[in-house]
């Protein structure tokens, strides 16, 4: 894991896009209406299907599951037999769906399993030839790009420089960003090793003292980043996209199951988000697993996004924590269309 300050604009950083392999359409892409992103993290795979729609896209068709590809990662060093399984049989699904949805240009990219398993290539392989589906292993900036890409356009209105965070299963991804123009200018980037997924493999289960441990994990990784921030007095923006977010979101909402369409684009106090984190990484196993929005499902990771969490709200505090349910997937789609249309 590493990072960069950058003064550059947003460009078309990724690799090639390439046609759809399972698209009888290959070959006729220009014509094509619609586009597809696939997000392979360290613990869930997701699909987007769109087509071009006024300045933005509709969804045509979506999928997500968490596979948990990066479980055992830590110990090991390798992707697992099981997790391999698991995540073939989701880009399974995903494949078809490209197939019945006569996708003509597609990009799939892979993260932090893939970047740091010793099998990662392999598994690469094997997933293109059992599905057709071939996956790009991208860098920690790309994936920071990208993110902020798909969701700057939530970012509070203001002045001042804002923050775009991705906590993912495997790594965090921290974006300071000057969001005045349309396309948002990179100041400054970090990747830091620690997921949901890594950083409870790594300091265990939560347990007495366990909390404090992870935000100690976290600090010590964010601490060269935090020296760069900027210390002036403008009013900071602050701008979270992972399933951490989005859950404790829900969380703060009191939704009895998850909405999208009342989390994406929400606007919440800072304090308000630190307050339902400590409150969750409060709870027990059975009692996290009983919140609606969390369930078993989430129960065992939430706590290290908790922690991840309130260590980038100390490192910006910001007065509000803007809240976007879109990061890598539509990202990959704006560039897909921006350059195609």
């Amino acid at each position: 894991m590493g990072d960069r300050p950058a003064q550059a604009p947003f460009g078309p950083r990724e690799s090639a896009p390439r046609p759809a392999h399972q698209s009888p359409a290959r070959g006729r892409w220009p014509q094509a209406r619609h586009y597809a992103a696939l997000d392979l993290g360290t613990n869930n795979c997701r699909l987007l299907i769109a087509r071009p729609q006024g300045t933005g896209f509709a969804v045509v068709d979506a999928f997500s599951r968490i596979v948990r590809l990066g479980e055992g990662l830590s110990a090991t060093g390798r992707l697992s037999d099981e997790a391999i399984e698991r995540t073939i049989a989701a880009l399974r699904v995903c494949a078809d769906k490209l197939r019945r949805r006569d996708v003509a240009l597609a990009r799939s990219v892979a993260t932090e399993a893939c970047r740091r398993a010793s099998n990662g290539t392999d598994f690469i392989r094997r997933a293109y030839d059992e599905t057709g589906i071939m996956l790009d292993i991208i860098s920690a900036e790309e994936e920071a790009r990208l993110a902020v890409l798909g969701c700057h356009a939530l970012i509070e209105p203001g002045e001042g420089k804002a923050l775009v965070f991705d906590i993912g299963g495997g790594s965090t991804e921290l974006v300071l960003v000057d969001a005045h123009a349309a396309q948002p200018t990179v100041l400054d980037w970090h990747s830091a090793p620690w997921g949901v997924v890594s950083l409870t493999e790594s300091v265990g289960q939560a347990g007495p003292g366990t909390y404090d441990v992870m935000r100690a994990h976290v600090r010590e990784s964010f601490a060269a980043f935090a020296g760069r921030l900027p210390k002036d007095g403008a009013r900071r923006r602050l701008l979270g996209t992972s399933g951490t977010v989005t859950t404790l979101a829900s969380v703060h909402l009191g939704l009895s199951s998850y909405d999208r369409s009342a989390v994406d684009g929400l606007i919440m106090p800072a304090a308000a988000m630190r307050a339902v984190s400590q409150r969750i990484a409060g709870l027990d196993m059975a009692g996290r697993s009983a919140v609606p929005c969390i369930g078993a499902e989430r129960a065992d990771l939430v706590v290290a996004g908790c922690a991840i969490l309130e260590e980038i709200l100390d490192i910006w505090p910001a007065e509000q924590l803007g809240i976007a349910d879109r990061g890598i997937r539509e990202g990959i789609l704006r560039r897909l269309m921006g350059t195609r249309r």
